[in-house]
């Protein structure tokens, strides 16, 4: 048997497992995006109101007071923040390295999973394809066996080709829609973690400056 028959035979057998293969990366994705949902929703925090209080403590210079209002949020904005304030000793461009490495950790935190939702909605679609073209080879196979008369068996088979796909592009959009929505919420949140931290940059570079010409005198 060469690998046409092969292939023919494999057909044969239906579009069936394909269609539960769909249904299974459905529910995992859906898993996935609850998971995620929950995982934003406890760590988040008002950025604009602990923006206030970290400037306000910066103003009055009490670095702890600033350190422990950052603590007590769970978001990951004020992770990258208070990484910079915890290396105020060694300078602004120390700070600056550390918030960096902050970044990249909580970016890596908050894309877990995200990229098996990516992988489900650009393919899944093709997926759903692979289950049309089963379900085209066995309706030729249904008409050749009945010599071309339409019977239910043919029938059954097409419907089933296009079931396939119609289930393809229904697992692809929500995947797609929700791998989006979390990649920009991602974006904002590194954004504001950024913004946090510049706050707490700007404030040790004008401590150094205000402390040279202090070394001077």
């Amino acid at each position: 048997m060469d690998i046409q028959e092969r292939l023919t035979a494999f057909a044969l057998l239906g579009a069936a497992w394909v269609m539960w293969l769909l249904v299974a990366l459905s529910i995992v994705s859906v898993a996935i995006a609850l998971e995620r949902i929950y995982f934003f929703l406890v760590t988040r925090d008002d950025v604009d109101l602990l923006r206030k209080d970290l400037l306000a403590n910066l103003k009055k210079g009490e670095v702890d007071g600033a350190r422990r209002r950052l603590q007590q949020s769970k978001s990951f904005e004020a992770m990258v923040a208070v990484a910079a304030l915890d290396s105020a000793g060694d300078g602004a461009e120390a700070a600056q390295e550390r918030m960096q490495g902050e970044q990249q950790l909580a970016k890596l935190h908050m894309e877990r999973n995200l990229a098996f939702l990516g992988t489900v909605g650009n393919n899944a679609p093709f997926v759903g394809l692979l289950g049309t073209v089963i379900g085209i080879i066995r309706a030729f196979h249904s008409l050749d066996e009945s010599q071309g008369k339409i019977t239910a068996g043919l029938m059954a088979d097409i419907g089933e080709a296009l079931v396939a796909t119609a289930i393809g592009i229904l697992v692809a959009l929500p995947a797609v829609a929700m791998f989006n929505y979390f990649q920009r919420l991602i974006k904002t949140r590194i954004g504001r973690g950024q913004a946090l931290g510049s706050h707490v940059l700007s404030f040790l570079l004008s401590d150094r400056n205000t402390a040279q010409p202090e070394a001077a005198e």
